[in-house]
Order: C-alpha cells, then sequence, then structure tokens
C-alpha cells in the first residue's frame, strides 16, 4: 500500500482529534464530577442512575419530610395526652378528698370549684393543634374539638354563626343509671323568716321521701325545650328491631307539669318517662323501665336511638359533629341558613374512625392522630355537673337546719311553746339533709370509679400514641440507613473516581503534546525536499 505525506497527515489530525476529544470527555467529567453527561455516553449507567435517583428522592421525601411531619403531629399529641392523664389524676385527687364525710358543704363547693377548672382544662386540651391543624378531630382538622367563643345562648340566635343542632345518640340499655333523688319540696322556702308560715307547722321526718330514679343522662345539658311556637320539644326514643327497622318506644316522653319538681313527678308516675332539658335528663318511671327489661326486642345489646335538639353553647361543650349523628344550622349575615348533615352513616351502624395516617416508606403508612372519642367523654364534665347539683340541694338544705337552729335557740328562750313546732321542723330538715349528705357521698366515691376508668381511657390513648412514636422511630432509623445506602450506591454508579480521572486526563494531555510534536517532524518533510 503506497503511503502518501497527505495520508500521514490526514491520519495523525484524525488521531490528534481523538485525543482532543478525549481530553473534553475528562475535562467534562472533572468539571460534573459525573460519568457521564448524557445517555448514549453509557445506556446501562444511565438507566441504573434513573432508579437510584428514583428511590433517594422518595427516601428524601419520607426520611426528610414525612417522618419529621409525623413525629411533630405524634409530638403534640403525647403532651396533649400527658396534660389529659395529668388533669384527670388531679380530678381523682380533688374526689377522693371530697369524699370524706368529714368535709362540710363550704370544703365540698371549693372541691367542686377546683373540679370545675380541672373539666375546663380538660376540655381546652382538646382543642390542640399542629400547623394550624387540629388534632383530636379526625377529618375535620379545621374544626375545633370543643367550643371556642363565650357563651351561646337563645337570646343571642339572630347572630351569624348561631349554631342549632339536632342530635341522635346511639345508647344501649347499658348506658342507663340512676340518681338518688330526697324529694324535700315541703321544705322548700323554709327559713329563719318563714318557719312560723301555716303551710310548715305539720312538717314532720314522714314528710321526706328518699329513692333511686332511673335515668338516661344525655351528653349535654341546656337542651332547648320548646320550638318556635312555644310548643314543647321532648326526646324521640326509638329502638332498632331484629330487621334492623326502628320501633318507637313507648309510652312518649312527657315534660312535668309546669311548676312540678321533675323528680318528684316521675316517683309519683312509675309509668311515665319525663324530659328534663335543663339538666339533659329522661327520668324513668319504675315501671317503664321494668316494661323495657323485660321487652324480648330491647336486650342489653340493642340500639337506642335519641334524638333531641340544643341551640344553646358555652364554651368548652364538645362539638357534636365529632361524636353523633347530628344536623347543624348555622345562620348567614344574609338571613339565609346552611344546614349540614354530619356522621349519618353512624345511624346505618357503619362508624368511621377518620383514621389519618402518613406515608413512611414504600407501601408503608403509620397512623399519626388519637381521635376525640379515644381521648375525651363528655361523660366527665357530667359526673361534675351532678355533683354541682347535688352540691346545691347539700348547701340549701344546710342553710335551712342552721336558720332552724337558730330559731329553736331562741324560741327555747323566748316562746317555748313553739320550740316543739320548730324541733320537729329542724328534724325534718336534718333528716333530708342527712340523705342528701350521704347521696353526695355516695357521688363523689362513684365519681373516683368514673375517674378511674377515664384516666384508663387517657392512659391507652398515651399508650396508643406511644407504640407509634416507637415504630416511627424505628422507622425512621431504617429510612436513615436505606438513604445512605442508595445514597451510596448512586455515588458509586455516577460519580467519577477524581484521581483516576486525573491521571488519565494527564496521560492524554501528554499523549496530545507528544502527538503535536511527531506530527510537527512529520509535516516538515515532504517528497520535494528530496528532488
Amino acid at each position: 500500500m503506497r503511503m502518501t505525506n497527505k495520508i500521514m497527515q490526514n491520519n495523525s489530525l484524525y488521531n490528534i482529534n481523538n485525543n482532543k476529544v478525549l481530553q473534553d470527555k475528562l475535562s467534562t467529567m472533572m468539571s460534573t464530577q459525573k460519568k457521564i453527561t448524557r445517555p448514549s455516553d453509557d445506556p446501562i449507567i444511565a438507566i441504573r442512575a434513573l432508579r437510584l435517583r428514583t428511590s433517594v428522592s422518595e427516601l428524601t421525601q419520607y426520611y426528610g419530610k414525612n417522618v419529621p411531619d409525623a413525629e411533630s403531629w405524634l409530638e403534640v399529641t403525647e403532651k396533649s395526652l400527658g396534660t389529659v392523664v395529668d388533669v384527670i389524676t388531679d380530678l381523682v385527687k380533688q374526689a377522693n378528698k371530697a369524699a370524706n364525710k368529714e368535709k362540710g358543704p363550704e370544703d365540698l363547693a371549693i372541691f367542686i370549684q377546683q373540679m370545675k377548672q380541672l373539666k375546663d382544662e380538660y376540655y381546652s386540651t382538646g382543642n390542640s393543634d399542629y400547623a394550624g391543624r387540629y388534632v383530636f378531630t379526625g377529618y375535620r382538622t379545621n374544626t375545633t374539638l370543643s367550643f371556642k367563643e363565650g357563651a351561646i345562648t337563645p337570646a343571642t340566635a339572630t347572630t351569624p354563626g348561631y349554631p342549632h343542632y339536632t342530635i341522635t345518640e346511639q345508647l344501649t340499655m347499658q348506658d342507663f343509671d340512676s340518681i338518688n333523688y330526697t324529694d324535700a319540696g315541703k321544705l322548700e322556702g323554709l327559713n329563719k323568716d318563714s318557719w312560723g308560715e301555716p303551710q310548715y307547722g305539720n312538717l314532720t321526718e314522714q314528710d321526706i321521701k328518699n329513692g333511686d330514679i332511673h335515668r338516661i343522662r344525655l351528653s349535654y345539658k341546656d337542651l332547648k325545650a320548646t320550638d318556635a311556637a312555644g310548643a314543647a320539644l321532648v326526646p324521640q326514643i326509638q329502638y332498632k328491631d331484629a330487621n334492623g327497622n326502628m320501633q318507637p318506644v313507648t309510652p312518649a316522653v312527657t315534660t312535668a307539669p309546669q311548676g312540678t319538681d321533675p323528680y318528684a313527678y316521675i316517683q309519683a308516675n312509675p309509668g311515665a318517662m319525663v324530659y328534663v332539658p335543663e339538666t339533659g335528663e329522661i327520668l324513668i318511671g319504675d315501671t317503664v323501665f321494668s316494661d323495657m327489661q323485660a321487652n324480648p326486642n330491647i336486650t342489653t345489646e340493642t340500639e337506642l336511638q335519641i334524638t333531641y335538639e340544643k341551640d344553646s353553647w358555652k364554651k368548652g361543650d364538645l362539638r357534636p359533629e365529632h361524636y353523633f349523628a347530628c344536623t347543624g344550622t348555622t345562620l348567614n349575615k344574609d338571613g339565609s341558613t346552611t344546614e349540614v348533615k354530619y356522621n349519618q352513616e353512624y345511624l346505618q351502624g357503619e362508624e368511621e374512625t377518620q383514621i389519618i395516617e402518613y406515608d413512611v416508606g414504600y407501601n408503608q403508612t403509620i397512623r399519626v392522630n388519637t381521635t376525640a372519642r379515644e381521648a375525651f367523654t363528655h361523660d366527665l364534665g357530667r359526673d361534675i355537673d351532678d355533683l354541682e347539683q347535688a352540691l346545691k340541694s347539700v348547701t340549701d338544705l344546710n342553710a335551712t337546719v342552721k336558720d332552724l337552729e337558730t330559731v329553736l335557740a331562741k324560741c327555747q328562750k323566748e316562746d317555748p311553746a313553739k320550740a316543739d313546732m320548730v324541733q320537729k321542723q329542724l328534724d325534718t330538715a336534718k333528716k333530708a339533709y342527712d340523705y342528701a349528705r350521704e347521696n353526695i357521698h355516695n357521688m363523689f366515691e362513684g365519681t373516683i370509679t368514673s375517674m378511674q376508668s377515664y384516666l384508663d381511657q387517657a392512659n391507652k390513648a398515651v399508650t396508643d400514641s406511644g407504640t407509634r412514636s416507637s415504630r416511627l422511630a424505628l422507622i425512621d432509623n431504617r429510612l436513615m440507613d436505606q438513604k445512605a445506602t442508595f445514597e451510596s450506591l448512586q455515588s458509586e454508579n455516577e460519580d467519577i473516581d477524581i484521581a483516576e480521572v486525573i491521571v488519565k486526563l494527564t496521560s492524554a494531555d501528554l499523549t496530545y503534546n507528544s502527538a503535536l510534536m511527531a506530527t510537527g517532524k512529520i509535516m516538515q518533510t515532504s517528497l520535494m525536499n528530496y528532488i
């Protein structure tokens, strides 16, 4: 093959260019610190890089964002639940102290006032939020657990935003309880000024009656008693039969005649059911209660649905949409109303837990929220309402006893003829007081037990939340290891070995300069030099 100078020149230029291309490639690798700059440089590395980058991106999302967000949510929840545990523990201590029979009405008033303050703290803790989202309200993270506004009463029903609810509670016979009642109605109004009035002249201890009354204690007090036309509003009670159909409970619920003590009325009418909207109770006569127990269609597990209305709310009242099937009506500024139905699926036995979960790994989620039902109960506040009502009876009777003791001492000195009548009045008042004092003592003892059950419920919620936190910590550690592993694999796949590239670049540069020198020598000689 004939080799000419032109061929040698072209080959030299071609090789020099290839060497320059290699230098450019190595220089680019040094600048980018990557093995390839386009997929065509090495398709295998490119495909593997896409997969590894996707994995690292997902792990960064889980480890850097989702897990810290979940940890923060759980931390807020655990601190709030810790406050709940502390509050209920204090309530148990107060109930223990108040259960001492040595304590007088004044002492009991102090204990109950302290318990009311603790109750307010208990319910306000339910409004804890994380980044503007309330942590105990399920999917309704933009709605507080309890009302935060001041007192809302029917007198302000024309104020925009005023809430009116029709609530349906789902109960069973196991939710029925009883309340002790002392009928001291004949003592009403008796004091140091009225003791001589004719209606108090024949009082004896036999006039005082005491007994237990069956009742359904609803979740709220101060319920709506009349409709817009002034007609009485009474709850509707239905039970679900074996076919799943709702049947009315008989007799129908009524209200006590105006001016009549509903507790005394139900004792005198055992075949009735009486609604007391002020206290949120349905009093059940003994005959009705026995008939319900004997009804083969109503067992301890049979669902009872009780529908009633409430249109006055106070700060700290739990919002019903977090607990019950209900309909809320709100007055708008333009005078129109907005009606929203909540949890209607509850009535069909399809209760939704409203669990909030975070993605914290490949096909792995963790629950972060604790729902209102798991941590907060209406019963705690209602127990304290019962104590407050019982204390009023004790306080009133204690005042009557003290007044009569003063009157008796005065009569024994100034008018002995009337001392015997006053003594009978005093004995009657003392008997009523003893019943009331024994009742509130038993209620405090019962409160210790009920508060302990609420404490157990709160501790269970703390344990569940703590378990999730522990699991999340394990996931966090695993994600950290996985992220480090995948980042190392990504680096090995994409990143250059700087020392190796420097050696290659130096070698290419030396080769390039040597080629230039050799080509320069060749280019200087041609056929003309030999002619």
